[in-house]
């Protein structure tokens, strides 16, 4: 098939230490049906290297190797370096996508001249038929936190339209090259959780919007690199979930959160670590809330 006709699409996902989970998404890759791809793995630093096992499964698959764990942030930015595609799909390695992934997705850049990004509809992979994503509830301002629209539900078709959402999720997300370069690269201040929220939001800054494509399916396993429940999770999920808020909204709004974080947050926190006897989730949670006092001023 001649491929001229169709933009060479980059598939960007990271490996680490979980090799046979990112062997799974290739293997359904090979199924998708457009014609222009390439596949990128950034492996960050695994024990192991990824690439026999990878290679066995998708020949033509690219490993980028970084001497470090870059995270999520580092890693994509590593990835976005060494892709040559007009459109950059940054996809989880624990998904597995539908064979008709690509074309709907494509189809928003070129009848929404305004999308800057896109996602597709998200299934949890272990409940077929459960939605996970059908696009972003706004952050709310005292809370910090989000909710992804549909999420738990039976899909009875009920979010089967295109429309903008406030933020692109970052287990499949595709952006443009040329809206990548204009709002640079991931915030690598992040590490892992709320990034995706960050991007978007420089994103809109642009003037673009983000869309949700529910024609488009992707499965995700979810949390299968750093578990559903660690105090790696604990850390960067309340540290950056602060660290969102300070970087995007107001001094006014801030100070509701705050007052939230002070008097609701903290103290059912820590309760809530020291009755289930969760020393390490404690301290983690600690450490987020200390990494802020040490850095009163972000870069």
């Amino acid at each position: 098939m001649n491929t001229n006709n169709y933009p060479l699409v980059s598939f960007i996902t990271l490996n680490y230490n979980n090799t046979s989970v990112t062997a799974d998404l290739l293997r359904s890759m090979r199924k998708l049906t457009y014609p222009n791809i390439e596949v990128i793995v950034v492996d960050n630093h695994s024990d192991i290297d990824p690439a026999p096992e990878l290679m066995a499964v998708y020949p033509d698959v690219k490993i980028i190797y970084n001497s470090k764990n870059l995270g999520f942030t580092g890693g994509n930015n590593a990835g976005i370096h060494s892709a040559r595609g007009e459109y950059l799909f940054f996809i989880n390695n624990d998904t597995e996508v539908n064979p008709n992934l690509v074309e709907p997705l494509l189809d928003v850049f070129e009848n929404y001249p305004d999308a800057g990004a896109v996602s597709p509809k998200i299934y949890y992979f272990f409940h077929p038929g459960i939605i996970q994503y059908a696009g972003y509830k706004k952050i709310n301002s005292f809370t910090g936190r989000t909710g992804a629209i549909g999420s738990k539900k039976v899909d009875n078709g009920q979010y089967d339209f295109i429309k903008p959402t406030y933020y692109a999720h970052g287990a499949a997300m595709m952006i443009p090259r040329k809206v990548m370069e204009q709002v640079g690269e991931w915030p690598d201040i992040y590490f892992i959780y709320y990034e995706e929220l960050d991007l978007s939001l420089a994103i809109r800054r642009k003037g673009y919007k983000i869309y949700f494509q529910p024609r488009s399916i992707l499965y995700h396993k979810e949390s299968m690199t750093v578990g559903k429940s660690s105090p790696f999770k604990t850390y960067y999920m309340n540290r950056n979930r602060i660290l969102f808020m300070r970087r995007n909204v107001s001094f006014f709004l801030l100070i509701f959160f705050y007052s939230y974080l002070l008097f609701f947050t903290i103290p059912k926190n820590s309760a809530t670590f020291i009755l289930k006897k969760q020393r390490d989730h404690l301290l983690a949670f600690w450490k987020a809330i200390i990494w802020h006092m040490r850095h009163p001023i972000l870069d």
